[in-house]
């Protein structure tokens, strides 16, 4: 009682300086929107507390109390009452696979943070019922069946064979497992001949699960989408997104012809996200390095889109490096390190961003060497190069990732694929992503979610996990934890500085733009064990409400 009874005080003591620091206007102009009598958590250096913002155009251009941002209101404001409902900015993901995830949405049946097999099948089983008989029912990724309290096991061919008959039937759990039924093996050709990857008895019949190895291979002979259905499921990715309250991401990968599609509706003024593209040539052999190190110097980067553009190099870079949790042992080469240190040796010759893709020691420690010889030539320092996933980060990396300038791009796996991570490492999981380790070594750093395949999108689910240390379904997966604060944080301000864009979103500000979220209870002061479960009731992005569940 007494800790609430502080941070209640502390929230209106922050309230009144606030509005004591904000600028008087002799002369108010009146603005187009305002949001008032809400709890304004801005995000700010100071992370200040306010009651009401005030838009003009795509632009914050005032927060303070309500009677200060009331004055501004003129005779065609528009005056929304948050009824002391909590604003936070809105959230940035610095790397979601955003362009490939929009190809099938609406036909992808997700099973992000569901936490029952039950729960699952009906929702597997509904997706069946809406469709014709021999269209596909699948799901690519976001989830592991260690998230079901009801029964964890794998699922069989038998079982989805009853479930839905009439349906070839893909489950792709993560990039650990895909399931499928009778209907899929005969469709995808592998009932009989097929690879190792395709799990069989000790009769030589094939189970219904597919190993490691085939998930990537399986899910790319799904039937290739139709240009209407890729704009359609885009754009109810982008709605759902929005009301997630994501107002920009970190997009891997931006083929030409989809991206195309992103900045056509930008240039209709009908984008309702921002995408800021990682994106590059990635080497899958030695013979290959010559023809990226030739063409890295002819890539646009920072084409001046507000709401696309390309702003970073990545993930990938050189293929025989691309590392695994799901790997214990990836045993780099230092023939492989060396083709790796002529690429990224042109990217900083260049003056590129560069984001890269990094889970074990042992890649880590090889990048770190070369990065730290690099550097001695072209420093990296104001590049804002960044380590993706960032798994084993312990307290000797994140000096050295210091020393360099270099940011640490979290994505928590443990989310979904905790219990696997577990088996696979025992106890060490447990300081998998140290959150603690990695907020006090002083480092930048920010949250993505890695989505949608290895993991969820859900921006709440995982801030939940960051304050928590718990994985869908409740069992503590990670020790070390975060503040509420420390976490809102990474979600926002820090990734924006990632992206080169911490002028322009990532707080709740004066001359921002007016990105920001409405939520359904209070962050700030919900039990930490509820976090998940916030929802969004209302998105702005640029000035404009995108997503309304409040009026």
């Amino acid at each position: 009682m007494q800790n609430a009874f502080s941070r209640v005080t502390a929230e209106l003591t922050l309230v009144i300086a606030f509005a004591a620091s904000m600028p008087v206007l002799a002369q108010p102009t009146a603005v187009d929107a305002i949001f008032t009598n809400g709890k304004i958590v801005t995000v700010d250096e100071q992370f200040r507390i306010a009651e009401a913002v005030a838009v003009s155009g795509d632009r914050i251009v005032a927060v303070g109390t309500a009677a200060d941002i009331g004055a501004l209101a003129g005779t065609d404001t528009t005056t929304i009452n948050l009824g002391g409902r909590t604003v936070i900015p809105g959230l940035i993901d610095n790397h979601l696979h955003l362009l490939r995830a929009g190809l099938t949405w609406l036909q992808d049946v997700r099973l992000d943070g569901i936490e029952s097999r039950a729960g699952a099948l009906t929702r597997l089983r509904a997706r069946a019922e809406q469709i014709p008989d021999g269209e596909w029912v699948f799901t690519l990724g976001g989830w592991m069946p260690d998230q079901f309290a009801d029964d964890s096991s794998p699922f069989t061919l038998e079982e989805l064979d009853r479930l839905i008959p009439d349906h070839p039937v893909l489950l792709q759990s993560g990039y650990y497992r895909t399931y499928v039924n009778s209907r899929a093996l005969e469709a995808l050709g592998l009932e009989t001949e097929s690879p190792d990857w395709v799990m069989r008895d000790a009769n030589g019949i094939p189970t219904g699960e597919i190993g490691m190895a085939g998930v990537r291979p399986i899910a790319n002979m799904l039937p290739a989408p139709s240009r209407a259905q890729i704009e359609a499921s885009t754009a109810a990715m982008i709605e759902d997104l929005n009301g997630m309250g994501l107002t920009a991401v970190g997009a891997v990968g931006c083929p030409e012809d989809v991206l195309d599609l992103y900045r056509a509706w930008a240039a209709e003024d009908v984008l309702n996200l921002r995408v800021l593209c990682m994106d590059g040539l990635s080497a899958a052999t030695p013979e290959d390095v010559d023809t990226v190190v030739s063409r890295i110097a002819d890539m646009e980067i920072f084409q001046g889109g507000d709401m696309v553009d390309r702003v970073q190099y990545g993930e990938g870079v050189y293929q025989p490096l691309h590392d695994s949790p799901y790997n214990v042992d990836p045993a780099p080469t230092p023939a492989e390190f060396q083709q790796w240190r002529r690429i990224v040796t042109e990217i900083a010759r260049a003056g590129m961003p560069l984001q890269v893709h990094a889970h074990y020691p042992d890649t880590l420690d090889g990048f770190l060497d070369v990065l730290e010889s690099v550097n001695e030539e072209y420093p990296i320092r104001n590049l804002r190069w960044a380590f993706a996933h960032g798994n084993q980060l312990d307290a000797a990396f994140l000096d050295r990732m210091k020393a360099l300038g270099l940011y640490a791009a979290i994505h928590p796996w443990m989310i979904t694929n905790g219990a696997v991570l577990h088996e696979l490492y025992g106890d060490a999981a447990y300081d998998f992503m140290a959150l603690r380790t990695i907020q006090d070594s002083g480092i930048t750093w920010g949250f993505g979610s890695d989505g949608t395949r290895v993991n969820l999108i859900s921006p709440f689910e995982i801030l939940g996990w960051a304050v928590t240390g718990e994985m869908i379904g409740g069992r503590k997966v990670t020790r070390q934890t975060i503040t509420r604060e420390e976490a809102l944080i990474a979600y926002t301000r820090k990734n924006a500085y990632l992206v080169f864009r911490e002028d322009d979103i990532g707080s709740i500000e004066p001359g921002k733009r007016a990105d920001f979220v409405v939520l359904d209870r209070d962050y700030m002061t919900i039990a930490a064990e509820q976090i998940r479960d916030v929802q969004p009731v209302m998105t702005v992005v640029d000035g404009r409400i995108v997503f309304d569940a409040m009026r």
